[in-house]
């Protein structure tokens, strides 16, 4: 108990107390006093007032306690104990009643959880307040002063609620109670407080502009960021439910719980080809984190480059790696570093580039002390097992082809960046070219150029696009087809930049090219001797030993790397390792004395100790301090695999017919060039028809089958940079398959293009099979040129729309050899529906189509029905995860009453109900050629059973039947047993998931054994 002598003869410490933490913690405290009813609302905003010092309103708040006796001075007391213990460790209790008919009474009972509660979601609640007209703009303006806290917006939001009489407070007590509750408020301790600020800052300097592609220029990443597909990742082939669509995130659901892989991990995986923009996404986290916009669970983010890592050669702690080469804190080492122990959970670290980390992953080596050093590669792999700061979360980016089964033991998610949509690249030339007029252009000029706009779903080739609009839009050739020709117009538009403009040509001229060779020659150099060693970050000691100088930096090629390591002599990066790769493509193209032999091990692929690098090592190797001939050698045999395969595609476009002239007036031998461009068409040729060639033969019955390796993407990638027709045909001449594989190969819209390319000159049909890719309705645009010699063409999870397919029908309708598409897995609606039906009753040859997993409802399948009717050829039709209904079920199943070809029909988890089921049995009347009916995941019930039992009876060719949960219970399987007792035709009859007891399963198995329970 406490009286009022005890409590003043205690006031300056009191006051102390309620200064000690921060604003934060003294309105802490008034919302326990408000919510107890201690203070009164007058009293609480005379506490308030604008610009008074902290000390004078704690001693205000004493003044006013002290005036209503004994209870108020106790109770100020426990709201400070209270609001004390939930800056340590919040309580997550607090309910209340959200449709209360005194809700400003309730918002103030409750007003410490609700701030809680608000506190990371108040812009959000801003917004949707103003959107329902609850609040005007200048009020929103005035909660979103950056002199607030999220706290103390929050609280603000609550006092305009208890003053305005128009269903704001009803509102928020309504949705407050929808919020997720906040795990822990930010920590009150100085030193952590300060760091945490401190953090935020330095991550908020690194992350507001966008350089990675270009260095004459930053740009602001709030105005140019676009969002990019991000998909989860499923596991494929697992026994379980019939598999969705891969889940389309945005950057804010990066943590969501969808599509754990391993829940006891806590590495999320983001994986994306060169240039889909990985980098850029983080960089975007990062900057909605630091300015307070999202991820507000984190209280510590922690970014850091794998490129740069790497560079690091003594060995480190945990403490080491966060505090010096990230942020290190002005006071509180060890208070901080103890939080970062304690509360791991609030930690966020993201690792950009892990496929440019040279050493690859292994979890042989434990290392289990936060402060103990060692080195970097184990300290960063045993923070991504967990078995350093459990519970942190992280972030991954990287290659595909630099992930191994080990490290996806330890991933709790896996996303695919796939580039951007066809709106993505839209939305993206906009906001780089504010003149709408400019933009207008470019869109149109994409639009009419497949192959441009197929190279653009990646956001490198946007940007491209739009540095280079002026060239784009003026030249008067064709616009760029291949990869090398959209670098070859970047590398234009930077030496047009740093020409002046007095002497500037007008286009990618010899004279242009000659003026800056030793410029390229350096930069090539450079980049060849990077990749050989994995190196991507480049000191002044390696830049002089390259001969690369100022002038050659002043090109723009090279740029500051970010965040560089303290004690790292590596301050220059190329703009991006694509970059990287086509300079030393061009060194390759231009070198003097480099042996043809060295052509030919590139295009071979790379074998253990052939490296293409290492052969070139003596007129490669730069030296740098303390390098030697053998040390540099044994280095480039581990040389990255797919970097060497974008250069070696580079390489052949440089060497392509189109671009030889532009480089033999740069080389000095003519002859050399020509000796290296009919290599480079014979190796690749050659390795091609090896790899094809070594298909294994077909087993008899069976068609010849070859599931194509990325080795063989990159191969047919890089005959396509060629342009060579008479390549191609030599490239697939005797092949004979009749079924070629090439899912999980990230095969975008580029990889389609040249697929097509090649495949158009095979002799035979084929079945080409592009499952688990990038297509998108870009890609499917590519593969028209090729399908002509498709007779089958599966596409499931590509996320191809309407647009796509109805383009691909346009075209299938007069290709004959074309008789099965599935399409499985994709954002199909029942705007593609009328191309289904004409496709159907146009083809009197086609077999099967499989549409699962779309958007197609009612009135897709009524559409559907009637090219059914047209068409007499159908064997198989596919409609599982649609949303047909009994309508459309009916619709069906009148189109295939007198069907006379479809044998197999699926119309799984289609929310049919008993009246589709009626329809159904009729159809089961008079269908004559059905052998297979999958129901399963619908809702038929005993009456829809009892329906379909009564079309069994009269039925003569239906095998299986498939009624898996459908809500049946005894009843329906009576009814299903007497119709078995009419039926010799019938095979099995699926039971599975219904409501049956252990007793009734066992009975009725040994009733009929074709009934399947």
């Amino acid at each position: 108990m406490c009286t009022q002598e005890a409590f003043q003869a205690h006031r300056s410490h009191l006051v102390g107390l309620l200064v000690s933490g921060s604003l934060e913690g003294f309105e802490s405290v008034l919302d326990w006093l408000l919510s107890w009813e201690v203070l009164s609302w007058e009293d609480y905003e005379g506490l308030r007032l604008p610009g008074q010092p902290l000390s004078h309103s704690a001693r205000r708040l004493l003044d006013t306690v002290w005036n209503k006796g004994a209870w108020g001075c106790e109770q100020l007391i426990a709201a400070v104990q209270e609001a004390r213990a939930d800056s340590q460790s919040p309580k997550l209790c607090g309910r209340w009643d959200p449709h209360s008919p005194h809700p400003a009474q309730d918002l103030r009972s409750h007003r410490p959880a609700i701030v809680r509660r608000l506190y990371s979601h108040v812009e959000g609640v801003l917004d949707l307040a103003r959107e329902r007209g609850f609040i005007s703009l200048y009020e929103c303006d005035e909660i979103r002063l950056p002199i607030f806290t999220s706290s103390q917006r929050a609280r603000r939001l609550l006092d305009l609620a208890m003053v305005k009489a128009n269903g704001l407070a009803a509102f928020l007590l309504q949705h407050a109670e929808e919020l997720p509750a906040l795990m822990a408020l930010p920590f009150e301790d100085a030193a952590c407080k300060k760091y945490m600020s401190k953090l935020r800052t330095t991550v908020s300097a690194h992350s507001r502009f966008l350089s990675t592609y270009d260095g004459a220029e930053s740009l602001c990443l709030e105005e140019i960021y676009t969002e990019n597909v991000l998909e989860i990742r499923t596991e494929v082939g697992m026994v379980g439910p019939a598999q969705t669509c891969p889940a389309t995130l945005g950057l804010e659901e990066l943590f969501s719980t969808r599509g754990h892989l391993n829940k006891d991990a806590d590495t999320v995986l983001v994986v994306g080809e060169a240039g889909s923009g990985k980098s850029t996404l983080l960089q975007q986290l990062h900057l909605l984190w630091a300015v307070g916009r999202d991820f507000q669970e984190f209280l510590l983010v922690f970014p850091f480059s794998c490129r740069q890592l790497q560079c690091v050669a003594k060995p480190l702690s945990v403490r080491t790696l966060l505090f010096e080469h990230c942020c290190w804190p002005d006071l509180g080492q060890q208070d901080v570093f103890q939080f970062l122990l304690e509360h791991p959970d609030r930690v966020l670290l993201t690792f950009d580039g892990f496929d440019e980390f040279k050493f690859r992953f292994t979890d042989c080596e434990r290392h289990c002390s936060p402060t103990h050093p060692t080195s970097v590669q184990t300290l960063l792999f045993n923070l991504l097992q967990g078995n350093l700061l459990k519970n942190a979360r992280k972030v991954l980016t990287s290659r595909p082809d630099a992930v191994s089964a080990c490290l996806r033991k330890y991933v709790c998610t896996e996303l695919n960046l796939k580039g951007f949509s066809e709106d993505g690249i839209e939305l993206y030339l906009r906001k780089c070219h504010r003149e709408p007029e400019v933009a207008d252009r470019l869109i149109s000029l994409l639009k009419a150029t497949s192959a441009l706009r197929g190279l653009c779903h990646l956001p490198v080739f946007s940007w491209m696009v739009a540095k280079c609009h002026r060239e784009l839009l003026l030249q008067g050739g064709g616009s760029p087809k291949t990869t090398t020709d959209m670098y070859l117009l970047i590398l234009q538009h930077f030496l047009l930049h740093a020409s002046p403009p007095d002497l500037a040509p007008h286009g990618l001229g010899p004279g242009l090219l000659r003026g800056r060779l030793r410029t390229l020659l350096h930069l090539g150099r450079l980049a060849l001797w990077g990749l050989g060693l994995c190196c991507y970050v480049f000191s002044a000691t390696q830049l002089r030993a390259a001969h690369v100088d100022s002038e050659d930096i002043s090109l723009g090629f090279l740029v500051r790397a970010k965040r560089v390591v303290p004690e790292s002599a590596a301050p220059l990066e190329f703009l991006h390792i694509t970059f990287q790769c086509f300079f030393a493509a061009f060194y390759l193209a231009l070198s003097a004395d480099l042996p043809l032999s060295s052509l030919r091990h590139l295009f071979n692929g790379r074998q253990p100790g052939s490296s293409l690098l290492a052969r070139l090592l003596p007129m490669l190797c730069v030296p740098g301090p303390r390098s030697q001939e053998g040390s540099v050698a044994a280095l480039l045999q581990e040389a990255e695999p797919h970097n060497l395969q974008i250069t070696a595609a580079f390489l052949a476009g440089l060497l392509s017919q189109e671009h030889r002239g532009l480089l033999a007036e740069c080389q000095a031998s003519e002859k050399a060039l020509l000796r290296r461009q009919a290599c480079a068409q014979r190796c690749l040729a050659h390795s091609l028809r090896k790899h094809f060639h070594s298909i294994p033969p077909a087993l008899p019955g069976e068609a010849k089958s070859m599931h194509a390796m990325p080795e063989c993407v990159w191969l047919i990638r890089s005959l396509y940079e060629m342009q060579e027709e008479r390549l191609a045909r030599e490239a697939v001449r005797g092949l004979n398959i009749g079924h070629l594989k090439l899912t999980f190969c990230s095969v975008g819209p580029a990889e389609c293009a040249a697929l097509a390319f090649v495949l158009r000159h095979l002799r035979w049909p084929v079945a080409l099979q592009l499952d688990h890719n990038s297509v998108g309705d870009i890609g499917v645009e590519q593969l028209l040129p090729c399908l002509s010699v498709c007779k089958a063409l599966y596409l499931r999870d590509n996320n191809i729309s309407d647009r796509g397919i109805c383009k691909l029908i346009e075209h299938a309708l007069h290709c004959e050899q074309l008789q099965k598409l599935a399409l499985f897995n994709n954002k199909l609606t029942d705007g593609c529906a009328h191309s289904m039906a004409k496709l159907l009753e146009c083809r009197q040859n086609f077999l099967a189509l499989r549409l699962g997993n779309n958007h197609i409802t009612a009135a897709g399948a009524q559409v559907l029905a009637r090219g059914l009717r047209a068409n007499a050829s159908l064997q198989f039709l596919g409609f599982w995860g649609n949303k047909v209904g009994d309508k459309g079920a009916q619709a069906l199943a009148e189109a295939l009453g007198d069907h006379k070809s479809l044998r197999w029909l699926s119309l799984v988890g289609n929310n049919i109900g008993s009246v589709g089921a009626q329809a159904l049995a009729l159809m089961l009347e008079k269908n004559v050629a059905l052998e297979e009916l999958c129901l399963e995941e619908n809702h038929l019930g005993d009456e829809g059973v009892c329906s379909l039992a009564e079309g069994l009876k009269r039925n003569s060719s239906l095998k299986v039947l498939k009624l898996s949960n459908n809500s049946v219970t005894c009843l329906g399987a009576e009814a299903l047993l007497r119709a078995l007792g009419r039926n010799d035709t019938i095979l099995e009859v699926w039971l599975r998931g219904n409501t049956f007891t252990p007793e009734e399963i066992e009975k009725l198995s040994h009733r009929d054994t074709r009934l399947l329970l």
